[in-house]
Order: structure tokens, then C-alpha cells, then sequence
């Protein structure tokens, strides 16, 4: 990772940090040294921007199948490849649940059953439809899997705890009845990884739950895949069963894998990766872009999260129903941050929807399809502004800068006497000199991305 910088004025403080590092983060002025880039790379932009269509308490009522179905048009115009929902089957809260504390797997919103007959969402029929019309447009579709635990059973004698337990599942479908020998505590093991508030602990030693979740062909996964229509799955709070659970579950059914492992830490993370065969949401990048822009940090995005790890395994992301920190004022630049790095990218649905500028979140994502390619390289770093770029073909350079004033940076480029646009619309284009070198501007609060015109 290199960079370019001028040097203008320098604080004593970071005199001897520059001794042995070639950029210190305590300035914020500017200062130089000679980047090293790689040469040309034959990496092309990925095609994948994923779009999370639900957010915490969606409208209740089962309309929001129907509501999503409306928005598949515009969200492939816009260059969208893959739509995650929420579960889709019903909970313990019927009509009411989100979807987490799952009952019944194959209670699509036809049954009657936990006061309701269509889940929050809709029913059965509008949930086929939203996916057949997504299969149409050539819209993959990632389904959200709870399998650590359950809800809604009915109490029973567990010999295994001497009291009663709420693991009595006999589901209206028929399919996937529970008892206790399923849960914690069991004759395998008095529990695993992880509890889940006061849920119902699904045991995934148990063979019978391993049939029912992914190696029966009527089971869950390879009817979500085979019959629905599922291409992918978001595995929830995989932090409460053992990695081997996915890397079963990847085995036998197979698509696309992410796993929610809920830590800052890029090395848990990573290595539940590596274990589990998966991708998993880049939660340590989330939580460095948050420093990084609430907090003017811009120089910490150097190196983190699990795109610096392996980008094939990162989703990342700038918001979810879970957790949404970065304030509103920085998001497109977070946005801006991950539709140009590396890593595949989900953009959260009330940011696309009602929150943000539509139409810039649409550059960026063309921006992501035809230019981001390759790997990365720290071009400069201060408190508040970050600039790196992607070396594939085309490649890009992006600058963002979190400050209140405008700004410009002399960087090295690839390209020699080349005319670079800001393909943001928002900068004017720029010439390369015959080394490459090109002073780059970007207004405040703000970013742009330059490619070769």
C-alpha cells in the first residue's frame, strides 16, 4: 500500500513516526513520497451489487412481497444483481414477526397457524410470484436462514433438563415435528456454541436435524433452492453453532454463502470463514468506516476489515436492520467507499429508498460494474480524507474527502498523459503528466471517483 503526499508544514509530534514510516497519521497536512504501483492488472469490475429489501419492522399486513415485487424493475435498471429478504416462513409472533424466531420452515403464508395465515410479508402465493418475477429479470435471490433456533413449540417433559421445555414442534406443514431430542440440553450435549435469548436451541449433531435442514431433498435448503427458487443464503447469528453447521449446509445444498458473524475483530471472522467455507458480512470494515467518518479517522481504513484479508469472502455493507451507526451526513461517502474497493457490496433498502440521493447512489453502482476492478492501493491518508486506487482494467481512483473545505492531492496514477473524468459528475476532468502524476480535487464533505475519459 503506497502513497503520495507534499509536504508542506510538519508537527514535531510526527518527525520521528516519519523515521520509520512513510505516512503519519497525526498530520493532516500534506506531504510526499513515491508510490510503487503494481502494473496493469487483467482483473475486470465484478457484476455483483446485492440489495438488502427489508429493514426492522417493515409495514405489517403481508404487503411486502407485493412492495417489493414493485421495485424489481428499477433496482435491475439500476444495475442491482441479487435482492436478500428476510425469512420467509412463519414465527412464533405470526402476522407480527420479522421472521426470527422461526416455526414452521415451510409455513410460506398458507397455513393458519400462531394467529395468522400469511406471514408479516404476504402469502405463500405473492412470495412465489415476487420470486418468479425476480427469476425473470435475471435477479438472483439470497434467503435468510435461522437455524440456530426455534420458537413457538409447545411445553414438554425434558428428562434431560428434569423440567419442561417449549420443544414440542408439530408444525401445520408436517414437516420438521421436533422434540426435545432436538434441542439443548439432549442425549448428545447439554448445549453448543451459543444460546439465543430464552429460544429453543436446535442441535445440530442430532442426524435428524441434519435431514430435515440440508441433506433431504424435500429438507430445507434443497427445497428453498430447487423448488423456490433460492440462490444464496444469509446464515443468522452463526456465532451460536459451530462453523461445520454451514460447511455442511454448503456441502449438501450449495449457492451462495454469508454468514452474520458479529465482530469487530477481522480475525474471528475471518477464520469462521476459512472453517465455515463462506463468505460473511464485513462487520470489522463497518465498524472502521464508522470511526473512519464519524469520528475523522479516514486514515484507519488502511488495511482493515475482511476485504484486507480475502475480498472473494467480504460483503460489505453501510447499514442493516441490526445496526445503523454512520450517521446520515457520511453514508454515500461509506457508500462511495464500498461500491469502489474491493469486497461485494450490499446497500441497505432505506438508504436506497428514502434516505439518500438515488441518483448518486446509481452512479456508484455503475461506477462499481465498469470501473472497480482489481486490487487496491493507498494512494494518501489524513484525519479526513482517503484516497486509493483499483488497478484492473479500467481501474479508478477514489478520493474522499470528509472535511468541510474543498480539496486536491497530488497522486501517482498509472496513467500517463491521460485525460481522468470524475465519472461522479461532480469534478472536472484532469490530465495525467508522463509519469502519471495528476493532482486530483474533490469537494467537501464529499468524493469522486477519476478513470481514464
Amino acid at each position: 500500500m503506497n502513497y503520495l503526499f507534499k509536504t508542506k508544514h510538519i508537527p514535531a509530534a510526527c518527525l520521528l513516526s516519519m523515521a520509520f514510516v512513510l505516512f503519519a497519521a497525526c498530520s493532516d497536512k500534506d506531504e510526499e513520497v513515491a508510490p510503487t504501483l503494481p502494473a496493469t492488472e487483467s482483473a475486470v469490475p465484478s457484476e455483483e451489487v446485492m440489495m438488502q429489501a427489508f429493514y426492522w419492522d417493515v409495514p405489517a399486513g403481508g404487503t411486502w412481497w407485493d412492495h417489493v415485487n414493485t421495485k424489481l424493475d428499477s433496482w435491475a435498471s439500476a444495475g442491482i444483481t441479487t435482492v436478500w429478504l428476510p425469512p420467509v416462513t412463519k414465527g412464533q409472533s405470526g402476522q407480527y414477526s420479522m421472521g426470527y424466531d422461526p416455526f414452521d420452515y415451510f409455513d410460506f403464508g398458507q397455513y393458519n397457524q400462531h394467529g395468522t395465515t400469511e406471514t408479516r410479508f404476504g402469502s405463500e402465493a405473492e412470495l412465489v410470484s415476487l420470486l418468479q418475477s425476480a427469476k425473470s429479470k435475471d435477479i438472483k435471490l439470497i434467503a435468510d436462514i435461522v437455524l440456530n433456533h426455534n420458537s413457538g413449540g409447545d411445553s414438554e417433559f425434558n428428562p434431560y433438563t428434569n423440567k419442561n421445555t417449549w420443544t414440542k414442534f408439530s408444525p401445520a406443514s408436517g414437516k420438521f415435528n421436533r422434540t426435545y431430542e432436538d434441542f439443548h440440553a439432549n442425549r448428545v450435549h447439554a448445549a453448543d456454541e451459543g444460546f439465543f435469548g430464552g429460544f429453543s436451541d436446535l442441535c445440530h449433531d442430532v442426524q435428524y436435524v441434519q435431514n430435515w435442514l440440508w441433506n433431504r431433498p424435500d429438507g430445507v435448503g434443497k427445497y428453498y433452492k430447487n423448488t423456490l427458487g433460492f440462490h444464496g443464503w444469509r446464515f443468522d447469528y452463526v456465532k451460536g453453532f459451530h462453523p461445520s453447521v454451514v460447511k455442511k449446509w454448503n456441502a449438501a445444498v450449495g449457492g451462495v454463502s454469508i454468514g452474520e458473524y458479529w465482530d469487530a475483530d477481522v480475525e474471528l471472522v475471518y477464520n469462521w470463514c476459512l472453517e465455515a467455507n463462506s463468505g460473511a458480512f464485513d462487520f470489522p470494515l463497518y465498524y472502521a468506516l464508522d470511526k473512519a467518518l464519524d469520528e475523522n479517522m479516514m486514515y484507519r481504513l488502511e488495511n482493515k476489515g475482511l476485504i484486507a484479508k480475502d475480498p472473494s469472502l467480504a460483503y460489505t455493507f453501510v447499514a442493516n436492520h441490526d445496526t445503523d451507526e454512520i450517521s446520515a451526513r457520511n453514508k454515500l461517502q461509506a457508500y462511495a467507499y464500498i461500491l469502489t474497493a474491493e469486497g461485494t457490496p450490499f446497500i441497505f433498502y432505506k438508504d436506497y429508498e428514502t434516505l439518500l440521493d438515488k441518483t448518486k447512489l446509481n452512479t456508484l453502482i455503475w461506477i462499481k460494474k465498469n470501473l472497480a476492478a482489481g486490487s487496491s492501493t493507498k494512494l494518501f491518508a489524513s484525519a479526513t480524507e482517503y484516497i486509493f486506487s483499483r488497478n484492473g482494467t479500467p481501474g479508478l481512483v477514489t478520493y474522499i474527502n470528509n472535511g468541510t473545505a474543498d480539496k486536491e492531492r497530488k497522486v501517482q496514477t498509472r496513467w500517463a498523459n491521460t485525460v481522468l473524468k470524475d465519472f461522479t459528475g461532480i469534478n472536472p476532468d484532469i490530465t495525467t503528466d508522463a509519469s502519471g502524476l495528476v493532482t486530483i480535487p474533490s469537494k467537501a464533505n464529499s468524493y469522486a471517483v477519476y478513470s481514464p475519459k
